[in-house]
């Protein structure tokens, strides 16, 4: 028998006084029924006592568990191989009665070898996952929860002890155990030959022309000959031989600044024999002001927006679709973005998102300028760009729309698996979401044979739909023309006026078959084909050939994340008339184009139809009501929708005197117009920023950082004075953005270089802590793991608590005591017999004389 809580015992102390009292003064005189209660009282109390201590009832075990800990985090690259060898060596002197169990540990805790009698080894290949921090708390915590909780343990830590995350001293607190045991093995990195730039800064701001002066500081390990190499904006402009000496080193540079906006400026090294390339470069940024840098993207067709903008107030570049940048940095080096009649289809999600975050963040300006290539013909709904502009990419309600039947012929082959077949079922689920409720759509995937996903059949439930599509699996090989051949089948009989297919495919047809003759007949029954080819493994010329047949489009794709664009374009192409092609005067209504106007309004000829946000500002507007420009604010940033084109599209508009200072105040638009106030943002710690306002008039700070890839990268604040705030972020190695602003529309942005961790450099094991845990809990600092299966100095055994029996007894107790009070102590009683009966009978007269004499 245990108690864990013998400060209740001290209860005993006043019922031992009260109850010795009552029996003192009352027990001599008192009766059967009360000596009963006061029993049955005295237990009862005395149970509650007892289990206020929370007893339990305690078994000894034999077993005991021994558990290996193996950290395998980046500092300890190479030296997985030895570690794994000194444990199988240790495991094989484990005794019968011991269990013994493997995990390793970096930033996360993996089970190598679960916790077993019998006799195992570690696998010799051990995955690595997340690698990049040592978190040795919360292994010993996890390690100590696991297995038999009940059995005495002793953990085996082999490790360099120098943590990046958590805190193994603390967690020493939570782990106080009377059957808990930590050894420890120091592990000494293998790397000895290291050379890592640890500081490269560069002005926060500059001039144009302006000499920068670059600062480099290099960490060596021993001697060594070294190339420096310097980049703006991923682009390599410079390198020089360097000499490295053991410690620190530091170099100069100077370098002028040759172009406007935020440039991102990158020092690495190159060295021989070096132990991390991870610890070789860092980032950093700098302003470079300026006049307005614009950004004209063009798509199949050169624009020229260029050559009417006023190139004496902001400098014009143009690039093609195709190489527009995914990085951030790349982004904000301009102040406004216009996208002249490009296609979704030739750009990916990545840069999408990455203008939507530089739009709302950052207050970049962005405009879109109509084409067939552009707005819902171009793919761009449900994207981060239809999101940022002021209008909808759907037409809604004020167009004649055709009859439409659509099947999706979708590859599901295990080719397929992952990320292509994602994006292949959201680029599906997102065409269903575009119909209305009288179009004909179905679904088919195919692998080696055809799944009939959605039936052919009139859109009555979409969510149903996209349900169905969203939980397709994939499956075995690739067998394309019964599937195609079905699809043909189920819209020939049709009597709709657009009757279309999409064939989406990463691989090559088992099977050849006469496709020619397929395609020939479906367009005989109107029945048109559209082909996409994922990878390189698709069989092209087929897909692009059966495209041409079919009277539809190839698409080529090499970017995955392009499919949603793609398949959104040919299903809005066939479902829609979004092109409105005919002359007309558009309205003009009150907005900063006005002025423009004054002499009378030219004749356009066609525009994109789409429909303007309840927030967006209009201030041209066609005869049927559809937006043709359109502007509001998004997030800091402003954009502009114009629904025409730039060429022959907007007809009288390419003649018109205003022509220039049309496209000129679209660009002042764009612009930033906030007032920028130079908050400072200073690094406190690792993961740690400061950041203020110098005149400290601001009352509420708001803070959004940013990545390269334009994800928002989650903060916790801490406001620690007036217009002072504590940023703590977790961000990868790179560049961040800040952007910052208060209750007044302030802002300010900038970018800063968040540097690799220290698990990329080469220290000595932390004997200090190692040892503290060691002796916290009993253990030992060891050279070996010969003595790992020693006998643990504590008691294994399990422990039933009896509190609740305890409770129950006395609660039954109470009861009795209740009904015996209530109802009294009832004793069976033995009945008195006559004095006749006593007698035997008959009697004599002799016998009754000598009765009477008696009494």
């Amino acid at each position: 028998m245990r108690i864990d809580n013998p400060i209740w015992l001290w209860f005993c102390l006043p019922a031992i006084l009260y109850f010795g009292l009552v029996a003192i003064q009352f027990w001599p005189k008192s009766s059967a029924l009360y000596r009963t209660v006061y029993c049955l009282r005295v237990a009862a109390v005395a149970l509650l006592i007892f289990a206020l201590t929370d007893p339990s009832l305690y078994r000894s075990e034999k077993q005991e568990q021994i558990i290996f800990l193996m950290d395998r985090s980046a500092s300890m690259a190479g030296l997985e191989t030895d570690m794994s060898t000194t444990i199988n060596a240790a495991l094989s002197e484990k005794e019968d009665h011991q269990l013994a169990g493997v995990y390793t540990f970096a930033e996360d805790f993996q089970s190598l070898v679960p916790i077993s009698k019998e006799r195992q080894t570690v696998p010799a290949d051990i995955s690595i996952n997340q690698n990049k921090h040592t978190n040795i708390a919360q292994a010993l915590e996890l390690a100590a929860n696991s297995g038999n909780k009940d059995l005495a343990t002793r953990i085996v830590l082999l490790t360099d002890g120098n943590e990046t995350q958590g805190s193994a001293i603390e967690s020493l607190e939570r782990l106080q155990s009377e059957r808990l045991q930590v050894d420890v093995f120091p592990v000494k990195q293998q790397a000895e030959n290291d050379a890592a730039i640890t500081r490269f800064e560069t002005p926060e701001s500059a001039f144009l022309g302006e000499a920068q002066a670059f600062s480099v500081s290099i960490h060596a390990e021993a001697d060594a000959a070294a190339r420096l190499i310097f980049s703006v904006n991923d682009q390599d402009f410079d390198q020089k031989e360097v000499s490295l000496s053991a410690g620190s080193n530091v170099f100069s540079y100077s370098y002028p600044a040759e172009e406007e906006g935020l440039a991102k400026y990158e020092a690495r090294i190159e060295v021989a024999e070096d132990a991390f390339l991870e610890n070789n470069r860092l980032a950093s940024i700098t302003d470079i002001g300026g006049t307005p840098e614009v950004l004209v993207v063009e798509g199949a067709e050169k624009s020229p927006i260029p050559a009417v903008l006023d190139r004496e107030r902001i400098n014009v570049s143009e690039m093609a679709a195709t190489q527009l940048p995914q990085n951030l940095s790349s982004i904000l080096g301009y102040d406004a973005v216009i996208f002249d009649n490009v296609p979704a289809t030739s750009i990916g999600e990545q840069q999408m998102a990455v203008i939507e975050q530089a739009v709302k963040q950052f207050g970049l300006g962005f405009m879109m300028v109509g084409g067939d290539q552009s707005y819902g013909l171009g793919g761009y709904f449900k994207t981060p760009i239809e999101q940022l502009l002021p209008v909808e990419m759907e037409v809604k309600g004020k167009h004649e729309l055709p009859s439409l039947g659509l099947v999706i012929v979708m590859d599901r082959s295990g080719s397929m698996a992952g990320g292509k077949m994602e994006l292949a079922k959201e680029a599906a689920a997102r065409s269903v979401e575009l119909l209305r409720s009288d179009d004909t759509v179905g679904v088919i995937a195919f692998d080696d044979r055809p799944w009939e996903i959605v039936p052919t059949e009139k859109l009555k439930d979409p969510k149903a739909a996209t349900d169905k599509i969203l939980s397709v699996a994939p499956g075995g090989g690739t067998e394309i023309y019964k599937s195609l051949e079905e699809a043909y089948k189920q819209l020939e009989d049709l009597e709709l006026q657009r009757k279309h297919i999409i064939l989406l495919t990463d691989g090559q047809s088992a099977t050849s078959n006469d496709y020619d003759a397929l395609i020939e007949a479906g367009i005989e029954n109107n029945v048109t084909l559209s082909t996409v080819s994922i990878g390189q493994d698709a069989d092209k010329g087929l897909l692009e050939g059966m495209a041409g047949s079919g009277n539809g489009r190839f698409y080529d794709v090499t970017d995955a994340t392009t499919i949603p664009a793609i398949l959104s374009r040919e299903t809005i192409m066939m479902s829609r008339t979004y092109i409105v092609d005919k002359p007309f005067y558009p309205t003009v209504y009150s907005s900063k184009w006005n002025p423009l106007f004054s002499d009378g309004i030219p004749q356009m000829n066609a525009y994109i139809a789409t429909t303007a946000k309840g927030t967006a500002s209009v201030a041209l507007e066609s005869e049927e009501e559809d937006p043709i420009l359109a502007t509001w604010n998004y997030g800091l940033g402003k954009t502009v929708a114009y629904t025409s084109g730039s060429g022959a599209w907007s007809g009288g508009f390419q003649t018109w005197k205003n022509w220039p200072a049309f496209w000129n105040r679209n660009v002042s638009e764009l612009l930033p117009a906030f007032e920028e106030v130079p908050f400072s943002v200073a690094k406190k710690a690792q993961g740690i920023y400061t950041v203020e306002d110098p005149s400290h008039s601001s009352a509420i700070l708001d803070i959004t950082v940013v990545d390269e890839k334009g994800d928002e990268v989650p903060i916790q604040t801490q406001p620690i004075a007036p217009g002072k705030v504590e940023v703590a972020l977790d961000a990868e190695p790179g560049l961040v953005f800040f952007s910052i602003s208060n209750e007044t529309g302030a802002a300010y942005k900038t970018g800063l270089a968040v540097p690799y961790g220290d698990e990329y450099r080469i220290d000595e094991p932390n004997m200090a802590m190692l040892t503290a845990i060691a002796e916290r809990t009993g253990g030992t600092v060891a050279d070996s793991l010969d003595e790992v299966f020693r006998n643990l100095p504590y008691e294994s055994g399990t422990k039933q608590p009896i509190r609740h029996n305890l409770l129950l007894f006395a609660m039954i107790l109470f009861f009795i005591d209740i009904t015996l009070r209530r109802f009294g102590l009832k004793l069976p009683k033995k009945p008195l017999k006559r004095a006749a009966e006593t007698e035997k009978s008959p009697r004599t007269v002799e016998q009754l004389i000598k009765a009477k004499k008696r009494s």
